[in-house]
């Protein structure tokens, strides 16, 4: 029997985050309770990724498990943050011993959030080391937090017409496996309830009073358009008490880019960076292929979430606004 929990019910994990709220940016950090770390693979679909470390979750990598992964705003600029987490594994005597110390193995992915709020101002070694703090009491929440907080949608004809996300989570248990998942929505396309096909937040019409169609926009017109950027990338990690070594991790990460496919549209374009970390961390035993299923399945309801739980800020309406003004245009 399935049910759902919350993502901090999954054991082996710490979940922190911190963000500056008038900038505009933050961070979210998972770490590892053991010592040994966890193991992690990764699936990248997005043309623009930010990205840290992603050479250790390839299959061919030595490296058989991590010690943490971040999930950033700031960009490129912001990959930064992952040294503060380094920092505070490094004092908790946590990392890969190499004689004279332990390194800890940190892989980071961020989204572009810099036109949210002051651009020059990007999470940074002192964010991901507050972010780590916080881990230690769980302070996770969905909504305008971590990474989530400069997080927006529907970009396709420009941030005048886009509406504020932010981060969001969802879990399930079956018996004694646990699978969830934390992702932050960045994207270039619109967000649909995966089940009912009704579009949740996205594009918005020129007066804000109703939706456009990104996809739509985008078949008007065959003409080659040079540079789409307008700041996106959906971040995302799925974590399952289930045993499994980096290859099927990888494979289950990929797996989950389905839930990415039947919420955003369009999706893993070449203006998004979408990259999904999948980690385990127990030992329980449990099918590969029913793991992954669920792993879609969750990052969907997750996506749902994000979008539902963001509340407007920066200029960008969220979804309680957009919806409550949807219901009063068709009473009008």
């Amino acid at each position: 029997m399935k049910k759902e929990i919350t993502i901090t019910d999954i054991k082996g994990i710490r979940i922190g985050q911190t963000e500056n709220k008038e900038a505009g940016t933050g961070c979210t950090v998972i770490l590892s309770e053991s010592g040994q770390g966890m193991c992690a693979g990764l699936d990248v679909r997005g043309g623009g990724p930010a990205s840290r470390e992603s050479e250790l979750l390839k299959p061919l990598a030595a490296a058989n498990a991590i010690h943490g992964i971040v999930l950033a705003g700031g960009s490129a600029f912001g990959l930064g943050a992952a040294d503060g987490v380094m920092r505070y594994l490094e004092e908790h005597d946590i990392g890969f011993d190499v004689g004279v110390t332990k390194v800890p193995l940190v892989c980071q992915a961020d989204l572009f959030d810099l036109t949210a709020g002051d651009a020059s101002i990007r999470p940074d070694a002192e964010m991901g080391y507050k972010a780590c703090l916080n881990a230690e009491r769980g302070n996770y929440q969905d909504g305008n937090f971590g990474a989530g907080c400069g997080a927006t949608v529907g970009k396709f004809a420009g941030m005048d017409c886009c509406m504020k996300s932010g981060i969001g989570s969802y879990a399930v248990q079956i018996g004694t496996l646990q699978v969830g998942a934390i992702v932050a929505v960045n994207a270039l396309g619109d967000i649909y309830d995966w089940k009912t096909g009704m579009k949740l937040a996205g594009l918005l019409s020129e007066d804000h009073r109703s939706f456009r169609v990104t996809e739509e926009l985008m078949y008007a017109s065959t003409e080659v358009v040079e540079n789409k950027f307008t700041g996106n990338t959906t971040i995302g990690v799925i974590i399952t008490n289930a045993k499994f070594e980096k290859s099927a991790l990888c494979k289950i990460a990929g797996m989950a880019h389905d839930g990415y496919a039947r919420s955003i549209r369009p999706v893993h374009t070449t203006a998004d960076g979408d990259s999904i970390y999948a980690v385990s961390t127990g030992e329980i035993l449990a099918d590969q292929d029913l793991v992954g299923t669920l792993a879609a399945e969750v990052m969907s309801e997750a996506i749902i979430n994000a979008v539902k739980s963001a509340e407007s800020a920066y200029g960008y309406p969220g979804y309680r606004e957009i919806i409550n003004d949807l219901a009063d245009t068709k009473t009008e």
